[in-house]
């Protein structure tokens, strides 16, 4: 049989994920906004053409359901969001969820993060980089796709302001370890041991889960270091370890 229908959402409700409300509240249709990116355009983005404004833009990769953009894009209207994931389903739930919350501060694309920041995203343009519970990959012929790389790195400082935001978190304790090893090289970073102030509950539907098994979450934020040039950026990335490590979390206790 069937599912039946999900009832349509009510104004002035709240959703929620296992028991903690999805930031936001849900306005009259009539209020809904469109925020999907449906096609990346070719070359940098142009922000204030995508935006209709001028104002700091913060990119949120392997942005999964929405949780983390929605909960930042509500609590700093001033600012813009572009989110991005791979995986189309996941954009599509989090693209409804803006739109019914008229989060016009919002962009929802389908497209990899590396490349994201490599083909699109220009010199010295966004305010901050969030990247939350990265697939660490625990197949050997995979190791390949983690994100978090020096090459990475290398991107993400070229796309953040002098000065601008880093933001990483995840649950898997060798790829923490991996990441305190190479981000210092970039960003002036600290790791966090409490909850972001703005999700004290789990900031990621990632977090909320790994949080009821009783996992650790890292936490850190990095600084852009505004005196390293990109010659010397590029050199550094070349001389730092892939991160190759062992995910099995039975050889890397916490």
């Amino acid at each position: 049989m069937a599912n039946p229908p999900r009832p349509a959402p009510q104004p002035g409700s709240i959703e929620k994920e296992f028991g903690v409300p999805i930031p936001g509240r849900i306005l009259p249709q009539e209020q809904w906004v469109q925020t999907a990116l449906k096609k990346v355009p070719q070359g940098h983005l142009d922000w204030q053409q995508l935006f209709g404004r001028v104002a700091p833009v913060v990119i949120d990769i392997g942005c999964g359901n929405g949780r983390s953009t929605l909960a930042s894009a509500v609590a700093h209207p001033d600012m813009d969001h572009l989110a991005s994931d791979a995986l189309p389903v996941v954009i599509r739930y989090a693209t409804r969820r803006a739109n019914q919350r008229g989060l016009a501060n919002t962009r929802w694309a389908v497209i990899g993060g590396r490349e994201l920041l490599a083909d699109h995203v220009g010199p010295a343009s966004v305010a901050e980089i969030h990247v939350y519970h990265p697939q660490p990959y625990y197949r050997a012929d995979q190791i390949h796709l983690r994100l978090i790389t020096p090459e990475f790195m290398l991107l993400a400082h070229k796309a953040l302001l002098p000065g601008g935001r880093l933001i990483l978190q995840t649950d898997h304790p060798g790829y923490w370890r991996y990441m305190k090893s190479i981000v210092p090289v970039f960003f002036d970073f600290e790791e966090r041991d409490t909850p972001w102030p703005h999700a004290k509950k789990g900031l990621t539907r990632r977090e909320i889960i790994a949080r009821r098994q009783g996992l650790t979450i890292f936490r850190g934020e990095g600084r852009s270091k505004p005196n390293l040039d990109l010659n010397t950026a590029i050199h550094l990335a070349e001389s730092l370890p892939l991160p190759t490590f062992n995910a099995d979390r039975k050889k890397h206790p916490k």
